[in-house]
């Protein structure tokens, strides 16, 4: 995996606070939800919010910003709790091949370009098959397996 982070800037890390914070209530806005996973060093909970990808009838979450704490948490741990505070539940993460990314990606993207644009290795949904196998490696997608 070739390493990239787009860091967010500070109001994109307000806006995501408030966003999850929602999801973690209960009120997805455009599919978003709560995700949690264990540090790694620390061990503690660490919640983030994530859209979630429903294929043929199989879910996905995309790290659009690259190779973020969260990717690098949920690698580590092998699961993450999904949805709201009083109804999580526990689910594997699996790590999707490179070849297996550029599908996923085109649908994410027209789905969720308009939040994501501007830190997505710099695809939109209308980049080409070359451009999104390029960007595939630089872009961790998982898929979330009942436990």
């Amino acid at each position: 995996m070739t390493v990239r982070y787009d860091e967010p800037t500070t109001a994109a890390r307000a806006m995501n606070t408030v966003v999850r914070w929602l999801a973690e209530a209960g009120l997805s806005l455009a599919g978003t939800r709560a995700l949690q996973v264990r540090g790694r060093r620390s061990g503690l909970p660490r919640s983030v919010v994530v859209n979630v990808l429903r294929v043929d009838g199989r879910d996905y979450v995309v790290s659009p910003r690259g190779n973020t704490q969260w990717a690098r948490n949920a690698r580590a741990a092998g699961e993450v709790a999904v949805g709201p505070r009083w109804r999580r539940r526990r689910v594997r993460i699996v790590e999707v091949t490179d070849d297996a990314k550029p599908d996923l990606l085109k649908r994410y993207l027209a789905r969720w370009f308009w939040q994501v644009k501007g830190y997505v290795g710099g695809l939109t949904p209308t980049s080409s098959d070359d451009e999104f196998r390029t960007a595939a490696p630089t872009i961790p997608v998982f898929e979330l397996v009942e436990a």
